[in-house]
């Protein structure tokens, strides 16, 4: 079945809902007491509703397949349990869960065990509690739905942004603080009495891993500016995705020619050779993997072949949701999933993600580090502006071509944007940058 934008916003609410019931009830029995499970002082547990629409946005074609669906399932619940306890950690610098004394666990944010209910979850749910959920809400009058969740999604941002600030304390640091004008002194001190010492009680109730304040500077130490992009933070991830996008690129490109003497543009965006898929991948892998880059090959290749799957699964039902249309068909291939992966293409995955960790990280890490610190943060923001301006002309250059395309009416320019993109992008030129783009309803 399809899920509507009000569908999926609906049973984002339903199961963040149903997720704090659940989390609540096992926590009273496990201590004797209710604690408010939540992130938000609301009864919500937003990453049950998150699961919930990644499950409806990507899963409803393997609804006639039930081991794909609970694997599909188990995997995509997986990945958002393992990135959110990661970025909790990074925030409070505790976990707020710790899955280590559980047999199977992945650094202690993940484990076999809930991983299995994760996928069981999304078997029940594809398959009986959204169709009967989806009867019930196509009754409620749509105005009604409108203003229900307007209003819910205004109080949950309230009560989210509320609750980070109360737990990151509202401290900066004593040079900023010094150039407060007093009101801003007065109002940080008001709601630091009143508001924030309730919700750090409540979230160290909650959760127990949580203990003091956590003070957040917002001035870097001399030492911190020695190295640029040390580690595995946000300049060193774009960094790793600008350089694996480009070689990406060209990889396939080279690739397309040995196997079939077509040259072909493998480029995701209308300007330069960048593949985002190559780049998006190689920058998640080492977010991911990073701290098991030291593990044997075998578990990176294993690693890298599930993840890979997934990723490629996702992009393609990404693009043909976006854009209406589909970049790559693996439907002649053996062992394939919708045409969306194939058996053959996930161990490529797996194979790159061993090269990538083992041979081209360290190297291209050192790389990056031997920046100057100053001019190394100037590139960087430079490449970031140059490719979001590259993928927003792409996706709109892709929207006005797929319009042409389709539209059974008259397709000229309405306004001096259409204009814009039929000159600089026609369909000879869209073509040429995406020869094997398929559009599909």
């Amino acid at each position: 079945m399809g899920y509507t934008f009000t569908n999926l916003v609906w049973l984002f609410f339903i199961y963040s809902f149903v997720g704090w019931c659940v989390e609540v009830c096992h926590a009273a029995i496990c201590r004797r007491q209710f604690v408010n499970r939540g992130f938000v002082n609301s009864p919500l547990c937003p990453i049950y509703g998150v699961a919930s629409t990644l499950f409806s946005i990507f899963l409803p074609e393997l609804t006639a397949n039930p081991f794909f669906l609970f694997l599909g399932g188990l995997v995509l619940a997986t990945l958002l349990e393992y990135s959110t306890g990661m970025i909790m950690e990074r925030i409070f610098k505790k976990k707020l869960w710790d899955y280590s004394h559980i047999k199977y666990n992945l650094g202690g944010y993940v484990c076999v065990r809930y991983s299995l209910l994760w996928g069981i979850l999304a078997l029940v749910t594809m398959l009986f509690v959204n169709p009967f959920l989806c009867g019930v809400l196509g009754m409620i009058p749509y105005p009604v739905s409108l203003v229900v969740q307007w209003a819910a999604a205004i109080l949950l941002l309230l009560d989210f942004v509320t609750t980070s600030m109360a737990i990151l304390g509202m401290k900066v640091t004593a040079k900023r603080l010094s150039q407060l004008s007093e009101g801003m002194q007065h109002t940080s001190k008001l709601l630091e009495n009143k508001l924030t010492i309730a919700v750090r009680k409540r979230m160290q109730k909650s959760f127990p891993s949580i203990a003091g304040e956590v003070i957040i500077t917002t001035e870097p130490t001399k030492t911190e500016e020695k190295v640029f992009a040390e580690g595995c933070g946000f300049y060193k991830l774009f960094s790793l995705f600008f350089i694996g996008a480009f070689l990406g690129d060209i990889t396939e490109t080279i690739f397309c020619y040995a196997t079939m003497g077509i040259l072909m543009s493998r480029s995701s965006v209308v300007y330069g050779p960048f593949s985002i898929v190559w780049g998006l991948g190689c920058a998640l892998l080492t977010l991911f993997l990073y701290r098991y880059r030291n593990k044997s090959d075998g578990y990176i290749f294993v690693a890298g072949t599930l993840l890979g799957g997934v990723y490629e699964y996702v992009c393609s039902v990404f693009t043909e949701l976006v854009f209406g249309t589909v970049f790559w068909d693996y439907s002649g291939f053996a062992f394939n999933l919708g045409g969306r992966i194939n058996l053959l293409y996930c161990f490529f995955w797996g194979i790159a993600a061993v090269v990538w960790l083992k041979l081209f990280y360290p190297v291209l890490s050192r790389l990056i580090e031997k920046l100057p610190f100053r001019w190394g943060k100037i590139l960087c923001n430079c490449m970031i502006v140059f490719m979001i301006i590259n993928m927003i002309l792409s996706s709109l250059a892709l929207a006005r071509y797929t319009e042409r395309n389709t539209s059974s009416g008259d397709t000229s320019p309405q306004n001096a944007l259409e204009a814009f993109l039929d000159a600089r992008f026609p369909d000879a030129r869209m073509e040429r940058i995406y020869p094997n783009a398929v559009i599909v309803e």
